[in-house]
C-alpha cells in the first residue's frame, strides 16, 4: 500500500511542479482564488508543498518498513496531516478544487491508514 500511496503523492508533486512552472490551474488549488497561473506567493507555497509531500511519502514508506530510520510516530503524523488535507479539500469554496482534490485526498488518507493497520 505504501507504494500506491507514494505513486499518488508523486502525481501530486508533479501537479505542484506544473503550478510552479506556470500551469493555469489556480482554480483547482490553494482555495481556488486565482484564475490562471498562481502568483509568486502561490508558487512558493507549491514549492514548500513539494518538500512536505516528499517527507510524507518517506514517513509512510518508513511506517511500512520500506525506508529505514524514521521514528514510527512520523507515519501517524502523516495520517493526521492527510486527514486535515482531506477535510480542507472537501470544505474549500472552490467547487472545481473540491471535485478534484476531495476524492484524491480521501484515497490518500485511506492508504495511509491502511499502511498502519495492515
Amino acid at each position: 500500500m505504501s507504494y500506491i500511496y507514494c505513486a499518488i503523492i508523486l502525481g501530486v508533486i508533479g501537479f505542484q511542479v506544473a503550478l510552479i512552472l506556470g500551469a493555469p490551474w489556480g482554480r483547482i488549488t490553494q482555495g481556488g482564488q486565482v484564475d490562471g497561473p498562481l502568483p509568486r506567493s502561490g508558487r512558493i507555497i507549491a514549492a514548500v508543498s513539494i518538500a512536505i509531500l516528499v517527507g510524507m511519502a518517506l514517513a509512510i514508506l518508513s511506517a511500512d518498513g520500506c525506508w529505514p530510520g524514521w521514528p514510527s510516530w512520523t507515519g501517524w503524523a502523516v495520517v493526521a496531516m492527510n486527514a486535515v488535507m482531506m477535510v480542507l479539500n472537501w470544505i474549500t469554496p472552490s467547487t472545481a478544487e473540491r471535485k478534484l482534490w476531495g476524492p484524491i485526498t480521501t484515497v490518500i488518507l485511506v492508504l495511509a491508514l491502511t499502511v498502519h493497520w495492515l
